[in-house]
């Protein structure tokens, strides 16, 4: 766990907007599997991470995250449009150009355990569980806590500890 922390501040620090790396954000996503608690009912069966919208980070979870597991389960990579009725996946991870519909796919999953990551600035106030924004060139999470817990799952301490908490 405090290799975790250690890989997550140091990728923080290094990561300027001009070097842009899906990698990190590949790598960090997994990483949430660890400190996320899903309910009972989402345990079993792969995990699956969706990407909805069109960014480099689909190629980079199939390349680096795709032959992991997850406390034994193999994890699944799909692309999901953002107008699906519904989201059957364990991580949404909403692309930049996709922000505008972070509302609406929010409202769709609200009764759901569904952990939606973004990538757009103030998404996690507009319904967004975790965000990835870059503050002063260095990559930083918020993580709104209410919308995590709202969905039926539990935060690590430790994962928030490492972002900055937005209500």
């Amino acid at each position: 766990m405090l290799l975790f922390c250690i890989l997550i501040v140091q990728s923080f620090s290094r990561l300027k907007a001009q070097d842009y790396d899906y990698s990190v954000h590949a790598n960090i996503i997994y990483h949430f599997t660890k400190y996320i608690d899903w309910p009972e009912a989402k345990r079993s069966g792969d995990f699956i991470i969706g990407v909805t919208g069109d960014c480099p980070l689909y190629g980079e979870l199939i390349k680096t995250v795709a032959s992991k597991t997850v406390n034994g389960r193999k994890i699944v990579i799909k692309k999901i449009n953002a107008s699906a009725a519904s989201f059957n996946c364990h991580i949404l991870f909403i692309c930049e150009d996709e922000s505008s519909e972070i509302k609406k796919i929010a409202a769709r999953t609200a009764e759901t355990a569904v952990l939606l990551v973004s990538e757009s600035e103030g998404s996690a106030l507009k319904g967004s569980c975790i965000n990835f924004t870059i503050v002063s060139d260095h990559l930083k999470l918020e993580i709104n806590k209410n919308n995590i817990e709202q969905r039926g799952m539990k935060v690590a301490s430790e994962l928030l500890q490492l972002g900055k908490i937005v209500k």
